[in-house]
């Protein structure tokens, strides 16, 4: 297969490594509007590199991998859809839900597969969590907690176009606890709050915020976010149910230390994760596997851009109500 990249940055270059090692992969082309970038990216993993995005649409592509800045996303999945190229698209899809929408639509119409990349759909242990539930191990689900804590801020200037926290980071839990439960959120309360740098207060955004999730079942759903868990990356979520409790993401990498003794399957002195593609590789590598099978019509897309909606609308949802200091349906912010 030929594959294309768009985007040439660090998550971009984390996909041109795995792209090399699918032997599905006959070649790989890189774009990016930094051509210095895309030839180092190209050089160092095996691929080629194109003079331009259009020049990238032109290499006869079976499959397009988007990992370019974030408000280029809606027109390049457009754009290959409407081209039938099979198209990954890092998250978001679109900046807010109705870009999303209108992706969408393009989507629909062009009848071209989309995948979206929520990679906690592929970690193992959110894999074992979702058919634990499913098979109804935990008994009767009551609780869900599924956290994301960055070890340091993002700049300001990401700050000022992420959309806020919510749409930003907490979309990842919203979507893993969709997809553990294979449930819907029907509503929200949500709340933030400011004790960092100034200048997420200044983009009218929080460094710390929580949000309880009401699923369409009654179980409830607690998410937590912040960007300043200095102890290190860290991601979990953990399903309690009236007969038997899980979690993925406790391990050795897990940067919380417990102040009686040793947590269970936790070496002593490990190193902490410092980051997403160090706590995620695995899942990188499976949802860029997985997506070859989808661009070449052996398989569905398991995350189309209509599940990306439906995480976006739940977290517009929670921004609203930290912002009203209300509880907030997503039928209000449903479009």
């Amino acid at each position: 297969m030929r594959i294309g990249l768009a985007g040439a940055g660090r998550i971009g270059a984390r996909h041109a490594e795995t792209l090399r090692a699918l032997p599905s992969v006959e070649a790989f082309v890189v774009a990016d509007p930094d051509d210095g970038r895309a030839r180092r990216i190209a050089e160092e993993f095996g691929g080629s590199a194109a003079d331009s995005v259009d020049a990238l649409f032109g290499e006869r592509l079976d499959g397009l991998v988007v990992a370019a800045a974030t408000d280029a996303h809606a027109e390049l999945v457009t754009r290959a859809a409407r081209a039938g190229i099979p198209t990954f698209c890092e998250k978001p899809v679109a900046p807010d839900s109705v870009g999303t929408l209108q992706v969408v639509r393009e989507v629909q119409a062009a009848a071209t597969p989309v995948q979206v990349g929520f990679q906690r759909r592929f970690d193992a242990g959110h894999v074992a969590l979702r058919d634990a539930v499913a098979t109804g191990r935990l008994g009767r689900l009551h609780t869900v907690r599924s956290c994301t804590l960055d070890p340091a801020p993002p700049p300001a200037t990401y700050v000022r176009v992420s959309g806020g926290i919510f749409r930003d980071c907490a979309v990842h839990d919203i979507d893993a606890i969709r997809f553990v439960t294979g449930r819907q959120v029907v509503e929200v309360m949500a709340t933030g709050a400011n004790k960092g740098e100034e200048y997420f207060a200044a983009c009218g955004d929080v460094d710390t915020c929580a949000a309880v999730l009401t699923l369409d079942d009654g179980t409830l759903a607690i998410i937590t976010e912040t960007r300043y868990n200095g102890a290190g990356y860290d991601v979990r979520i953990e399903a309690y149910g009236a007969e038997d409790s899980l979690a993925a993401g406790l391990g050795d990498g897990t940067p919380l230390t417990p102040v009686d003794g040793h947590a269970a399957g936790a070496t002593p002195g490990a190193r902490p994760c410092q980051g997403f593609l160090e706590r995620f590789g695995p899942a990188y590598e499976a949802e860029l596997a997985t997506f070859l099978q989808v661009a070449a019509g052996r398989a569905d897309s398991p995350c189309p851009p209509e599940e990306a909606l439906e995480a976006f609308y739940v977290a517009e949802a929670c921004d609203r109500s930290r912002r009203e200091r209300r509880a907030v349906t997503i039928e209000e912010v449903r479009r």
